[in-house]
């Protein structure tokens, strides 16, 4: 019962966030779900997980800090707690920083891979996807008083350090916040010019990321060394799991190259293709460790002598199967019922 009313909250939160049009609210909201998440981190009752959420707290709350302090800066300036009307520069920024803090993305991100490998598979599913709502509606409303060089700054940065830190990863759950960095900053790098286009590159990478988390909880892997053996868990799960790791690497004509073509184009259509091509290149990073993720679900014939011992295949029950096979399905071959 205590678990329901605290995941009621959780979603309560977020939805009174994206409704909300004040400051003030929105900074109610924000805290409420911080504050409704913890228990979900800190559930397992393990050193690790009473790190990772009191690491998850303390910048939140930083964060929060912030942004009370952007809102009352600005209902100051203009004396008003209206979101819309954030016409000074250093209150914007400031917003600004709060927002991509609580999302994860560079110089802010340190937080993001210790709180997910601390925390469960399902938890961590909740931080990387659910818990993005809410600030990323909060940009979408103030993306016209954003400053546009700064976005475009923290969006470069995040998706070469997010592909960087990922390359030498062998826990899932780091893999999967570095990636959801490099996700970041492809979202916040069009935030001024074209929000839809960022609306639509977070929403495909929460329909990417749900299914993956998920296969990745029903088949208990959590390493790559699990991935080499998770064909004796089962075999369609490892071919859903390649798909969807190519799928979030951008590789057409899977669903994660969408978004990534959106906004490509409309880089190049504001006369910052210099920005593109670097853009671009650094995707080449994320590329190199989801490949080799998916080389070693695929491809890879583990020797008859293993060392580790061989997961015995589980039974997928129906309601399991329910659930994974939609979201599984709309993120890996949706991309032709997409383009106009």
């Amino acid at each position: 019962m205590s678990t329901a009313m605290i995941f009621v909250g959780l979603i309560l939160s977020t939805i009174l966030a994206m409704a909300s049009n004040s400051w003030l609210l929105a900074w109610l909201c924000l805290e409420l779900n911080t504050l409704s998440i913890l228990p979900f981190i800190s559930k397992t009752k393990h050193p690790r997980a009473i790190e990772a959420a009191t690491k998850y707290f303390l910048t939140q709350a930083t964060a929060s800090c912030l942004l009370l302090l952007a809102g009352t800066s600005n209902a100051w300036l203009t004396g008003t707690w209206d979101m819309t009307q954030m016409s000074n520069k250093l209150t914007s920024t400031t917003m600004l920083i709060a927002l991509t803090m609580k999302m994860g993305t560079v110089p802010t991100h340190f937080w993001l891979p210790e709180v997910l490998q601390g925390s469960t598979l399902l938890t961590a599913l909740l931080i990387s996807t659910w818990q993005k709502i809410a600030p990323m509606s909060l940009l979408f409303i103030t993306s016209n008083n954003t400053q546009p060089t700064f976005t475009l700054i923290l969006g470069l940065l995040s998706t070469t350090f997010g592909g960087w830190g990922g390359m030498n990863q062998t826990q899932l759950r780091k893999m999967m916040a570095y990636s959801s960095i490099a996700n970041m900053g492809w979202t916040i790098i069009t935030l001024t010019h074209e929000p839809k286009a960022s609306m639509i590159n977070i929403f495909t990478y929460i329909i990417l990321t749900t299914p993956t988390f998920l296969l990745m909880a029903l088949t208990s892997t959590k390493t790559l060394q699990n991935m080499t053996t998770m064909w004796s868990t089962s075999p369609l799960a490892t071919t859903t799991m390649a798909l969807l790791l190519l799928s979030t690497a951008g590789l057409p004509p899977l669903t994660g190259f969408l978004p990534k073509l959106i906004i490509m184009n409309e880089l190049v259509t504001q006369n910052l293709t210099p920005l593109a091509t670097m853009t671009m290149m650094t995707s080449l990073l994320s590329l190199s460790f989801y490949l080799r993720t998916a080389y070693l679900t695929t491809l890879l014939n583990p020797p008859s002598s293993a060392t580790s011992a061989t997961k015995w295949r589980q039974k997928m029950t129906k309601n399991k199967t329910m659930i994974l096979l939609p979201t599984a399905t709309a993120s890996t071959f949706m991309m032709p019922a997409l383009i106009p």
